[in-house]
């Protein structure tokens, strides 16, 4: 087996290899249409995707999709536009008004082909009428910090939007659109990525004021406005706009999950599949891992040592602190408490597009020794917890995981290894006798 931090990348490293746009997009191609075909797209992977539909199409094409700055690659035909995540700015509304520009007018013999992936919710931000895009600012400053899920972030987005919950598609009508997803979000909803702009949304005004009273998030008062009277009201199933729309996933957290574990078991460590999108605090989430490890250590139960505890998904993180946050290194540092330097167990906990919070890295690593080693520094790993610092407390151990911007992105990927070090002692029953 490599040594525990080698083997823990190279598994990272093969969960994000099988979301990448080029090996993903050629075989969803659809056939060329008797018109026109027309490119939109918003996402951390839609200027890779949209390079992977260039090289792979046979015939005339042109188009614009927007993705997250320093995430655009060169195209020759399709436009690529970057603007900010996580929180949106001129730049993407700007875009997202030349996208609906773009689309109108089209006839039933042109296609569509738009190409989504995670981020796109803030990417591609068009506040409708009686909004600014200041009040979207100032919601989604707020949804990031009040521990809402992404279903439930998205829900709020999509009714404060005229691009998403499927505007943009009812705006293509009557070509054909055709939506290749690259999930993020747990359970693949295609609603969810990117806030759905090509999928008919069944939530309503009544649930997206809901969440925002459960959370106690404050919001200007334009957006209660929009809430309470309805006028936020997103395209719904049945619209006969959307009747020509459909959806495709092409790479999802199982996928990468499943390509990590192919790595694992080519390296002699049986890996165990725990879920591609457990939800919840972060830090509740790494003590629930941190006991399902030494369940490992300890009785070899839910599976005998050595293994490799794989998960997806997206935990949230309720900022309470100060620090410079990243609910993975949140999950990591958590783990690492709970797991007290337990010898033998290993993890990695990373965002496979590259950025896990507002930092430009992935995650980080946890060993047997990373506590000792921040408190031999003088850094409590407590209080870093306390004040939302896991990338302050993993960048001054030098465990950070930096991969800069990987061009895809399939949501969160967690590992635990759990090595033979681990493995419990003789029983009382087998112990020997003198």
């Amino acid at each position: 087996m490599p040594a525990p931090h080698d083997l823990l990348r190279q598994l990272f490293d093969a969960a994000i290899a099988a979301a990448m746009p080029d090996k993903c997009i050629p075989q969803h191609l659809p056939a060329p249409p008797k018109g026109r075909l027309i490119v939109i797209g918003a996402g951390k992977a839609s200027a890779a995707m949209a390079r992977a539909v260039e090289k792979n199409w046979p015939g005339k094409l042109s188009g614009l999709v927007v993705t997250r700055y320093g995430y655009a690659v060169p195209c020759e035909h399709i436009e690529i536009v970057e603007s900010a995540h996580p929180v949106p700015d001129a730049a993407g509304e700007t875009a997202a008004r030349r996208m609906l520009e773009l689309v109108r007018g089209l006839s039933p013999d042109d296609l569509v082909l738009c190409l989504i992936s995670g981020g796109g919710s803030s990417l591609l931000p068009l506040p409708l009428p009686g909004l600014t895009l200041e009040d979207k600012q100032s919601v989604s400053r707020a949804l990031l910090k009040s521990g809402a899920s992404i279903s439930e972030m998205n829900c709020v987005r999509r009714h404060l939007s005229a691009i998403k919950g499927g505007r943009l598609a009812a705006a293509c009508h009557p070509a054909q659109v055709l939506t290749l997803l690259i999930s993020d979000v747990p359970g693949d909803n295609p609603i969810d990525i990117a806030s759905g702009p090509t999928t008919a949304d069944p939530t309503t005004c009544a649930d997206a004021l809901e969440i925002i009273r459960r959370y106690g998030i404050e919001v200007p008062a334009a957006v209660l406005k929009i809430l309470e009277s309805g006028q936020g009201e997103s395209i719904k199933p049945g619209d006969a706009r959307l009747s020509r729309a459909t959806t495709r996933l092409i790479a999802t957290p199982q996928m990468a999950l499943e390509a990590a574990a192919a790595v694992a078991h080519a390296a002699g460590v049986p890996a165990l599949l725990l879920g591609d999108s457990l939800e919840g605090e972060a830090r509740d989430v790494g003590k629930v891992m941190a006991g399902i490890a030494r369940s490992v250590a300890q009785h070899g139960h839910p599976h005998a040592v050595p293994c490799v505890l794989l998960s997806g998904g997206e935990t949230t993180v309720t900022v309470r602190g100060n620090g410079r946050g990243g609910r993975n290194v949140e999950f990591l540092l958590a783990l690492g408490i709970a797991l007290d330097g337990h010898p033998g167990i290993w993890a990695i906990a990373g965002d496979t597009d590259g950025v896990d919070g507002a930092e430009e890295r992935a995650g980080a690593l946890l060993a047997p020794d990373t506590l000792a080693r921040a408190l031999a520094q003088g850094i409590n790993p407590k209080d870093s917890l306390a004040d939302n610092d896991g990338h302050g407390f993993f960048t001054a151990l030098d465990d950070s995981v930096v991969t800069g911007p990987t061009l895809t992105n399939v949501n969160d990927f967690r590992a635990i290894l759990i090595t033979a070090e681990a493995a419990p002692g003789p029983t009382h029953k087998d112990a020997p006798t003198t």
